[in-house]
Order: structure tokens, then sequence, then C-alpha cells
């Protein structure tokens, strides 16, 4: 009898491609990928674990799955950072699995059907699997499972068959745009974050892995490919060549197909002019920058284990106005830090005025299992930080809204993702999906979802913008 399973996604684009791998390792293995978990066989939830919010909704998930009647299984983050714990908690899942069954989920998935007891992994640092020298990982890093860098086991793949290696792929999302992963894990030791512990040290995909990748998105119709990673501006380290991002974008924008080509996670102090020029001058990479920037108090920086400060990032976002003005910007920033002064919360204040972004999510503190920041000292109380947060998602919110404004009469491209009673909207390219604001676009009868529309912004509301088509400036979808 066929087997059929759903997959439930929660958290970040990296959980969405890692979901795509699953569910193309469970359609090869003769699985029935369904899109509605009533009457699956299994539902594969696969699960955020990066903060207290994400974590509950996670559980939640998990617990509403159960209604399905089919058996449940927890995967991803939240999954791989507690393991027995989770499992021990969590009766209601029939199993918890870790990044390393990936590469088995079908086998796994049989023994829960067939109701045999697996017994969930011991969390383990995963850094440690992996040499202290990043150009020492890539040999290093056969068997340990990564999810998105898994290699093709089964004939006829739904993948880029072909190319050396590649993650296997089966789109659950018809949208014309998909994430596709440059790498995964994180080198760096900021010290609210615990993601690294739980994904691991830094590994780029091999370009052609990439490039092959994108070729079958396109060819599945995908017109602008979000590129995801916990750390995109590291990308190449690990393959002795620091620059390789800035040769890749523009072999990804010449991809047959590929209207837009967008990077995610790059860190403030990891961009080089070198990767600016790249991302402000080649046709087809959008001038976007989505950077972490966190904070703008120097010493508060210092504490979180990084680097930078309100004069340095304006330095940055000058170089890359320099040469594209109307360069889109995003960034997130945490309140409630340990230590954190009225002076550090008036100096980001000072710098999120000036910055003039595009995006902003505004995140109170909280404790994370195995951080720096959970041992520290002169912690805010949690109605101090809660105010904080309102007072700057009030800032936030009026800022974003004037820098909407600031677009009135400017010429964007929007790609068009929907279409409802003839009203169309997208993202221009200053708008990556999901995170950041979209573009309603008038005038536009004969376009399709796909299509690029070029059009002139005639107005805003909050983040949100809308433009009229201009005339004859349609870009059709083209098959890859």
């Amino acid at each position: 009898m066929p087997r059929s399973v759903a997959l439930v996604t929660l958290g970040c684009a990296r959980n969405e491609v890692d979901s795509e791998e699953l569910a193309g390792r469970l359609e090869g293995a003769g699985w029935t990928v369904v899109d509605d978990t009533d009457g699956a066989d299994a539902v594969l939830v696969n699960t955020c674990g990066f903060v207290e919010a994400a974590k509950r909704d996670s559980i939640d998930t998990l617990l509403a799955a159960r209604d399905s009647g089919g058996k449940v299984v927890a995967v991803g983050c939240l999954a791989e950072r507690y393991g027995v714990k989770l499992a021990r908690e969590l009766p209601e899942a029939d199993a918890v699995l870790g990044f390393d069954d990936y590469a088995d989920i079908s086998d796994r998935l049989d023994d829960v059907l067939a109701g045999r007891k697996l017994v969930a992994h011991q969390p383990r640092d995963r850094r440690t699997l992996l040499p202290l020298s990043p150009v020492e990982r890539p040999r290093a890093s056969a068997g340990i499972g990564m999810p998105g860098h898994s290699v093709p086991t089964f004939e006829g793949a739904p993948w880029s068959a072909g190319a050396a290696g590649g993650a296997l792929r089966r789109r659950l999302d018809s949208g014309p745009v998909a994430p596709l992963k440059l790498a995964s894990g994180c080198d760096r030791r900021c010290a609210f974050c615990a993601i690294p512990s739980f994904r691991g040290a830094f590994v780029s995909r091999l370009p052609e892995e990439i490039l092959a990748d994108a070729e079958w998105l396109a060819g599945q119709g995908v017109r602008e490919l979000l590129l995801v990673s916990e750390n995109s501006s590291s990308y190449g380290k690990d393959l002795g060549d620091l620059r390789a991002l800035e040769k890749l974008l523009p072999q990804l924008a010449a991809v047959a197909g590929i209207a837009r080509v967008r990077v995610s996670y790059l860190q403030p102090a990891e961009m080089r002019p070198s990767l600016v020029d790249v991302m402000t001058t080649t046709p087809g990479v959008a001038a976007y920058f989505d950077l972490s920037f966190q904070h703008a108090s120097g010493p508060l920086l210092r504490r979180m284990r990084r680097f930078g400060s309100t004069e340095r990032f304006l330095d940055l976002l000058a170089s890359i106005r320099a040469v594209t003005p109307a360069a889109g910007v995003r960034s997130n920033v945490i309140v409630g830090f340990p230590g954190e002064t009225k002076a550090d919360v008036a100096e980001l204040e000072r710098f999120l005025v000036a910055g003039r972004l595009d995006a902003i999510g505004v995140f109170g503190y909280s404790d994370e299992d195995g951080t720096e920041a959970a041992t520290m000292d002169r912690k805010l109380r949690r109605d101090v930080i809660d105010r904080r947060v309102a007072k700057l998602t009030r800032l936030v919110d009026e800022l974003l809204a004037q820098r909407a404004e600031e677009r009135i009469g400017e010429t964007v491209e929007v790609l068009i993702e929907s279409i409802d009673a003839g009203v169309a909207e997208g993202r221009a390219e200053h708008q990556a999906p999901e995170v950041d604001g979209s573009t309603t676009v008038t005038g536009v009868a004969a376009a399709q979802v796909g299509d690029v529309v070029t059009a002139r912004v005639s107005g805003s509301d909050g983040a949100d913008l809308v433009a009229a088509a201009l005339p004859d400036v349609v870009r059709p979808q083209v098959a890859g």
C-alpha cells in the first residue's frame, strides 16, 4: 500500500529548504507527499528552536498534529537541539529525529509506522564534529548530517540531476520565489545565540551544486532565488576562496529563467567592498542588504561578542547608497540585552533614525539555553525589556512608513507573486518575501504570476507600496 506523509514547516527559509530535501527523499523512496495533514499516515513537523516563542509554536504544532490521525514525527532545530529531553516531555510525538536521521528518513518513518520504538538522540555541540580550521571541513563533513547538503541516493531523484552532488528536493510551494541554501552552520560566537551549537560549524556547499539546484528551480518556474544560510557573507571561506560569493552571484543571475537573485543573512563585520560592488552593480542581483546589526551601541555590541557601532554601520550604508541610492536594507535588533543602559537604547534609536532602513525586526532579549548571555549579570527585568520593545517598535513603525513614503516617485521592478480579482501583488527589489512589505501594482491586466513588471510608486501604506505599471515593460516568465 502507498504510504502518505505531510510536512509542516516552521521557522525560517532555511527550514523550507530542509523540508523540501526531506520531501524529495521520501518521494524518491515511494512515499506520497500530501498537502493536508488529515488522513496522512505520517506528519513530519519541521520545528524551529531559535527563541522561546518559536519553541512554543513548535510544541503547539506538534500537539495539533495529533488530530490528523497519523503518526507525528518531530524533526528540525527543536528536535536536534533537545533530542531525548523533547521526546521525554512530549510523549504525543511518536518520534523525535535529529539531523543525522535525514539521510535515512524513509526507513525511520517505516519504523514509526510499524510501531518500532525509536530512541531519540542525546544532543551534542555539533561544532565539535568538524575541524576547527574551515579549509579542513569539506572532506571531514562526509557522513555528518547537514540538511541541504545531501547527495542523491536513488535514480530519478527530484532535483537537478547531473551535478556532482546536491540536495534532494521536492518543491512544496508553487510560488515564483524559492530559497536556495548556500551553506549551513556558523562560526561566530554571539553571546545570545545558540544556533551554532545545534547547526554546527560553517560549511559551504560547492558552487556546482548550488548552480545545479538553481537550474532545476528555474525549470520548476522559479523566478527569484533567495540565497539562505546562517551567514552568507562567509560563503567560500572553507573552500579556500574568500571571494567565492562575488564569483557565484553573477553565475546564478545568468541562469536561464531567473529574473532576480537575493542574498540574505549578511554579517556587517564581514561586508567587503568587492561584495558590495557585485551586489549593487550586477544585473539580476538585487541591491538588497539583509544586515544583522542586532544593536548600534559599540560597548553593548562588544558585550554581545559582536563588532561595529553607529558610525561604522552608517559608513557601510553610505558606501552602498553611493552606488545604488535606492538599495534596500533590512535588519533585526535586540532590546534588553544584559547590561543595556538607557544610553545604549538612545544610541540604537539614533542609528535607526539616521539609517533609513526599509524593514526592521525588534526582539526583546530572552535567555537561551547554553549561551554565554544566559550566565551574564546585570539582567534587566522583563517589564523593562517589554517597555523598551514597545517604545522602539513604535519608533520603527514610524521610520518604516517614512522610508516607504520616500520611495514615492521611484521606478521599481516588481515580481508578481499573486493576482486576485485583477489586483496584482508582489515584491520590489528592496522587499524580501515573508519578512518585508509588498507592492500592489495597478494597470497590469495582462500580467501573470512570475512576471516582472516595471512600475512607478504612487503611494504607500506603512511599509507597503502602491505602484502603477509603466506601459510595455512587463518581462514575462521564460521557462528555464
